[in-house]
């Protein structure tokens, strides 16, 4: 997480459990030229319109008072969706027992992209059952990227 995404995240932390939301990713990148600053909110039976409405207005306004970010930039506040990603270690286990893609940083028996059911969190391992029946164990420094993987 670079410097602006860490403070973005200091300001909007407070903000989504005082309106009883998760705070899931930040993320400032250029998209077609132009800074978005994407917020991406969830909680247990889904986010809602009016939620991210009213978590955009008081991060919008904690934003403005703080001036963190330089550059001019579109702030974009939404759901994770379905293949919402795994980011906590709390993730990997209230997740538990759902399908997901795991990307690791170097490959783990030739592949760097794994799929399957998440077992969980166990001494600092990502434990999956691929698709194959196998079951590996996946240091959690070792994944790049995790999100669930419905299977449509």
């Amino acid at each position: 997480m670079g410097r602006v995404e860490a403070a973005v995240a200091g300001l909007a932390e407070p903000i989504a459990e005082r309106l009883e939301l998760e705070l899931v990713e930040v993320e400032y990148r250029k998209v077609a030229g132009s800074w978005q600053l994407r917020v991406i909110l969830d909680k247990e039976n889904g986010i809602g319109v009016e939620d991210c409405r009213g978590f955009s207005e008081e991060l919008g306004r904690a934003l403005d008072e703080a001036d963190l970010v330089a550059d001019s930039y579109v702030l974009e506040v939404s759901s994770p969706g379905v293949e919402r990603p795994l980011k906590k270690e709390d993730d990997f286990r209230r997740f538990a027992g759902r399908r997901v893609q795991v990307v690791v940083f170097a490959p783990i028996d030739g592949r760097k992209r794994l799929i399957g059911q998440l077992l969980g969190l166990y001494e600092d391992q990502v434990k999956l059952r691929l698709e194959s029946g196998e079951e590996v164990g996946i240091p959690r420094a070792a994944v790049a990227r995790a999100r669930l993987a419905p299977k449509y």
